[in-house]
């Protein structure tokens, strides 16, 4: 048995590490997992992540994504092979879709947008937990139509519903988006 899995068996409560710089919402953080009956570790940059991990076997490792003298993406690897059992999520007040899979890919379990609260993490943990590969849901890709037909709903709500201006955005002449309008929305 690894020295990391003789150290979880003896454990009471979860173990949660919160890496983030900003002071204030770590503090809020590991009170709040306190709260909810968790051992709680900061930590203001990723330095030492993996040898505090090492200390207390986290079952939980929530990493800021942009610090001032780290990334939290550059973390999860080390992590995850130290004991690939710890659930890495990522939190982040700058998201966007490339830097979600990147950090997928690189083995995180989740990843969430600030302003985020223990609720939501604990949501996030336990939905993690319970997903088995049976369970997984299959992927399911929208049809060309349908996500012509989202994309064009999403302009025409920007333009407040303008169809001359959304028109002019979409690169289509004002009729074509009318006919395009007046069709059902195509299924999924």
């Amino acid at each position: 048995m690894s020295n990391a899995n003789s150290r979880e068996s003896i454990k009471e409560s979860p173990v949660v590490l919160v890496v983030d710089d900003e002071a204030v919402f770590r503090d809020r953080l590991c009170r709040a997992f306190r709260g909810r009956g968790w051992e709680a570790h900061g930590l203001g940059d990723t330095a030492n992540v993996l040898e505090v991990a090492e200390k207390i076997s986290p079952d939980l490792v929530l990493l800021d994504l942009r610090m001032p003298e780290s990334n939290g993406l550059d973390s999860i690897t080390p992590i995850k092979t130290f004991d690939s059992t710890i659930t890495v999520i990522i939190l982040t007040g700058y998201g966007s879709i490339p830097t979600a899979l990147q950090a997928l890919k690189l083995g995180a379990d989740h990843y969430l947008s600030k302003p985020v609260d223990v609720d939501q993490i604990l949501s996030a943990y336990e939905e993690i937990g319970t997903q088995t590969p049976e369970r997984t849901r299959p992927v399911t890709v929208p049809s060309l139509a349908r996500v012509e037909w989202e994309h064009i709903q999403r302009v025409l709500s920007d333009c407040s519903g303008n169809i001359s201006q959304a028109a002019k955005l979409l690169g289509i002449h004002r009729r074509s988006l009318q006919r395009k309008l007046a069709k059902y929305p195509p299924g999924r």
